[in-house]
């Protein structure tokens, strides 16, 4: 839903996000020390480019430097995915997990990094698995999980399930940032970047390729349509009609906010759009209390 970020907030950079009026982000939002570092990046960039005649060994050392950082992000996302995995994995027997397992087994070298990596594994595990991550012994750093009866307000939609509505959230929330629709190959692109391979069993998802095409497609969560004039052929996904009633874009613009770590005004052409969204589904709101008071007085002036 997760490694770097992608036009109009998920999840990886493009020009385009600019032209739409978002703002780069990711799908799980940077840390201070992130930022910090990126912009310390681009300043050291923007010298280099003050300079008169820069040196190609200096151009050189930025460029080095650069990719030095995209690869360390990319590290640092994987393990991410990789700790929730894990703790995925330890809930099914109900076992408790402890720091050093997950240091030993997973986290390796970047331990120093421990407490940011599980305070976005928590992010992760809370908005999209619908898990909470509690701590119960502090002096053994041992962790458990807890499923979340309620992790959003629209889980009675799909039966209770919070992990099923936490993908779906993540591909609702992928579409509205990318424009209203998205090729099918970066929705499959996401699930990797959860560490959800898209063809292979996962025990909260079942085959999620499947549960994508069979189900939300099926019950018109979601709209799968083919992208004309491509060759060789290619599909995207849009929202569908079930979606668009159920699901506001607020409450999506919402979720993926949290996800970032920032307020949904945070991306201004999306918030726009959902407050706009908002008001029409108050006017329709309005009208339809209207004419259900209105047939209720008729019938009431009938019976007198």
């Amino acid at each position: 839903m997760l490694r770097e970020p992608e036009s109009r907030g998920l999840p990886s950079p493009q020009a385009a996000g600019e032209q739409h009026g978002g703002q780069d982000g990711e799908t799980v939002a940077l840390t201070v020390s992130q930022e910090l570092s990126i912009k310390e990046g681009l300043g050291a960039m923007r010298e280099g480019a003050a300079e008169p005649a820069p040196t190609r060994q200096g151009a050189r050392t930025l460029a080095a430097k650069a990719l030095a950082r995209r690869r360390a992000y990319r590290r640092l996302n994987r393990t991410v995915a990789e700790v929730v995995q894990f703790l995925l994995v330890k809930d099914k027997k109900k076992s408790p997990v402890t720091r050093f397992e997950m240091v030993k087994y997973v986290v390796g070298d970047l331990k120093d990094l421990f407490p940011e990596i599980i305070a976005r594994a928590a992010e992760h595990l809370r908005y999209v698995f619908g898990f909470e991550l509690k701590q119960l012994d502090r002096k053994h750093h041992t962790y458990i999980l807890i499923h979340k009866l309620k992790p959003l307000e629209e889980e009675e939609d799909l039966g209770g399930d919070g992990p099923r509505l936490g993908l779906l959230m993540m591909i609702l929330g992928l579409i509205y940032m990318k424009g209203n629709s998205v090729r099918e190959a970066q929705v499959w692109d996401m699930l990797r970047r959860l560490g959800v391979l898209p063809s292979k069993y996962h025990f909260l998802f079942g085959y999620p390729k499947r549960l994508i095409m069979e189900e939300f497609v099926q019950q018109r969560y979601l709209n799968y349509r083919r992208v004309p004039h491509t060759n060789p052929l290619e599909y995207e996904f849009s929202w569908g009609p079930r979606s668009s009633l159920e699901i506001s874009k607020m409450k999506v613009l919402g979720f993926v906010a949290r996800l970032h770590k920032k307020e949904p005004q945070h991306w201004t052409v999306q918030y726009r759009e959902a407050l706009a969204d908002e008001a029409d589904r108050a006017r329709a709101e309005a009208s339809m209390r209207a004419r259900v008071r209105a047939r209720a007085s008729a019938r009431a002036g009938l019976h007198h």
